[in-house]
């Protein structure tokens, strides 16, 4: 498949990565559906990509927004091939803090986003592919995850976030080994350290001391090329089943 011919979903696509995959698609000639739960940033950068986007407020925990928001997608775009799944929370806190252990309800919050947020936008998703005409290769859709370093080497307050990002990777193989029927390709990328609006919160100390513990290139990553890999994986047919590190070789320590 052809990035121009992508009609694509992506959640948490008001702002950074989801963001840089959305403009990076348009520029191609695809079509995009904005999913955010923040509506007046969704509109805005559904707006800043002109008629090939929309946008579509959606709480990726709760199942009826998740069908609703991809029901009115399919109408946007005339159908759906494409989902990368970018929504999610960084849910940073000890499991024993200096106010007590961590409550159940947090740890369960981030699941929710994190995880299922993630399941349920790949059935809703996938419930729609099932239907494209197939390509030549009997291709008619691609799942993309977004894990995280993090499922592999969590840091000390990360044991939510690692707990979903592995779960997310996790459920990559199992997930592509039941839509191959349908002919629907499922993949995960676990990025690195982003130059995200999220981490450019932080002072630029901060930011420049993280870049150079990437062994190379030592910087930050950048969203045009998560956005890069994105279409990497939807034009590659031959992409399956399997989580790729985005990561310029970093390999996190405890803190």
């Amino acid at each position: 498949m052809k990035y121009m011919e992508a009609r694509a979903v992506i959640t948490g696509g008001a702002s950074g990565l989801g963001n840089a995959v959305a403009t990076h698609i348009v520029a191609a000639g695809g079509r995009v559906t904005l999913l955010d739960v923040q509506e007046g940033p969704g509109q805005a950068a559904a707006s800043a990509l002109g008629k090939n986007g929309s946008f579509a407020k959606c709480d990726v925990t709760s199942e009826t927004e998740v069908n609703a928001a991809m029901e009115s997608a399919r109408g946007a775009m005339g159908g759906i091939n494409l989902l990368v799944n970018c929504a999610g929370v960084i849910g940073a806190g000890r499991v024993l803090g200096k106010n007590g252990p961590m409550a159940g309800d947090f740890f369960a919050k981030v699941v929710h986003i994190n995880l299922i947020g993630t399941f349920l936008c790949d059935k809703a998703a996938a419930a729609i592919m099932q239907a494209n005409a197939p390509n030549a290769d009997g291709e008619r859709g691609v799942i993309i995850h977004t894990s995280s370093v993090a499922a592999y080497e969590g840091q000390v307050g990360q044991a939510a976030y690692s707990a979903t990002k592995g779960a997310v990777a996790a459920m990559t193989l199992p997930i592509a080994r039941e839509f191959a029927m349908f002919g629907i390709r499922v993949m995960s990328i676990a990025p690195g350290i982003f130059g995200t609006p999220m981490l450019g919160a932080m002072p630029p100390e901060v930011q420049e001391s993280l870049g150079r513990q990437v062994p190379f290139p030592p910087r930050l990553g950048k969203p045009e090329e998560f956005a890069s890999m994105v279409q990497t994986i939807f034009e590659n047919g031959y992409l399956n089943g399997e989580t790729i590190r985005l990561d310029g070789a970093i390999r996190m320590q405890p803190k």
